[in-house]
């Protein structure tokens, strides 16, 4: 059994998409001869904690925490937030956004400063550590998982001083993404120059999805592209529970994660209501449910004045009983932020949807998304400004509950390619081959 250092700052107790893929990295690597040994952070201020996913971690991976400088607290009291609210709701401006004097002078202190994001504070400290770990396990080889971008920063350090192979592993593009600050030049220029430091030192790349790399492919023509590699988000079906399937009264679609800005549920509401003012659809008969953390603005909009007593909103909960409510649902819904920019983006929970067998209602873009979800029929897709297009979809899949032939049709053959032991056996091959092991 092989050793991998593995960088990363959402690890359990942390919750939210960020922490599935490399917790079931940790635990798939194990059946292809690689152990996990984990570089993490200590006392985090992580948008939500899931301590229940503590004990998905492997027994047989090391996990070492070091302390980090978190400025969240500091940014909380400075624009008036209370202390607790989630740093990724409410805290990145959307585009078009008005925001407060305090909020704009933050924003400017965290694009300025913070380089390449707020978790920079942590560099020293598992710099240090990170040198111990290798030196006390015989490290093989070193994986970064980002964002946030300080964990490349972090390997590429490890690499420079014992001069290991590394994969440089991302969720999200860098420079220029949604969730980028608005730099000027000089800080611009610095974040810029680690992103192509990390791109042309790393020995491969491995992106969560197809649009990261052609951003990549754009930005650094200079830096080969052979050495990225796709390895797609996914889902883990040893997560999903056994529910028993019996006849419900409501049709019952449910979404789950985050929610705010341009990612709300406006134009689904107006599509619904409309169903429900023509006399097409029951309102007794439905239940919009929503499950994680919402901004303000989303809030408002569940008390909607047609569905106010068909909608459920549940708060954060840990991932094993989001997924139960997954099952326990006739239909999801998916709704990416639809701007320009956002076609190639693929959140995880896509994948975690179409593992369930649930028809998925997508309202997203022509793009990445919707490519999956018709690749392996697990849905219907619209725009997010096509009410028209969502209230056939929604009302297409209520006829089919009520008649009892929702959900057929999907190719599961497709849908195994997702499977997270499988995306795990591929990161696993880059492994060997960086290592001389292949």
């Amino acid at each position: 059994m092989r050793n991998v250092l593995i960088v990363t700052y959402y690890f359990p107790p942390s919750g939210g998409p960020g922490v599935q893929r490399v917790l079931k990295f940790c635990t798939y690597l194990l059946q292809n001869g690689w152990r996990p040994i984990i570089l993490t952070v200590k006392d985090a201020d992580y948008p939500a904690r899931d301590e229940s996913l503590l004990d998905e971690i492997p027994e047989e991976a090391v996990v070492y925490r070091t302390p980090i400088f978190e400025p969240y607290d500091i940014y909380r009291k400075f624009t008036g937030k209370k202390k607790g609210t989630p740093v990724d709701v409410n805290t990145i401006p959307k585009p078009g956004e008005k925001r407060s004097l305090q909020e704009r002078i933050a924003e400017f202190v965290r694009a300025t400063f913070f380089i390449p994001d707020a978790r920079i504070g942590w560099k020293k400290s598992a710099v240090t550590e990170g040198l111990e770990i290798i030196r006390k396990h015989d490290i093989q080889a070193i994986y970064s998982s980002s964002p946030p971008y300080t964990c490349s920063l972090i390997a590429r350090a490890l690499k420079k001083k014992t001069g290991l192979p590394w994969i440089a592993g991302f969720r999200d593009p860098w420079t220029g993404f949604l969730s980028t600050p608005d730099r000027w030049f000089l800080p611009a220029m610095i974040d810029r120059h680690y992103e192509h430091a990390v791109f042309a030192e790393c020995d491969r790349m491995d992106v969560a999805w197809e649009g990261i790399r052609k951003d990549f492919h754009a930005k650094y023509p200079d830096v080969p592209t052979e050495k990225v590699h796709h390895l797609p988000n996914g889902f883990d079906s040893a997560d999903f529970p056994e529910v028993e399937v019996v006849a419900k009264e409501n049709f019952t679609v449910t979404y789950t994660g985050s929610m705010y800005g341009k990612r709300n549920p406006e134009t689904f509401f107006a599509a619904v209501a409309r169903l429900v003012k023509a006399g097409k659809v029951d309102p007794a008969r439905i239940r919009l449910q929503f499950i994680g953390r919402f901004g303000a603005e989303v809030r408002e909009m569940f008390d909607h004045p047609v569905l106010k007593p068909s909608i459920v909103v549940r708060e954060y909960m840990a991932h094993a009983a989001s997924v139960r409510h997954l099952f326990q649902s006739d239909a999801l819904l998916m709704v990416v932020d639809d701007f320009k920019g956002n076609e190639e983006i693929v959140p995880g929970k896509v994948y975690e949807y179409i593992g369930s067998g649930k028809p998925v209602i997508t309202l997203a873009p022509e793009g990445a998304v919707t490519k999956v979800i018709e690749d392996t029929a697990s849905g219907r897709c619209a725009r997010s400004a096509d009410i028209d297009g969502i209230a056939d979809i929604f009302l297409d899949f209520y006829r089919q509950w009520d008649d009892g032939t929702l959900g057929a049709g999907q190719k599961r053959e497709a849908v195994h390619q997702y499977e997270r032991r499988e995306v795990a056996r591929r990161l696993a091959g880059l492994l060997d081959e960086i290592t001389g092991n292949a």
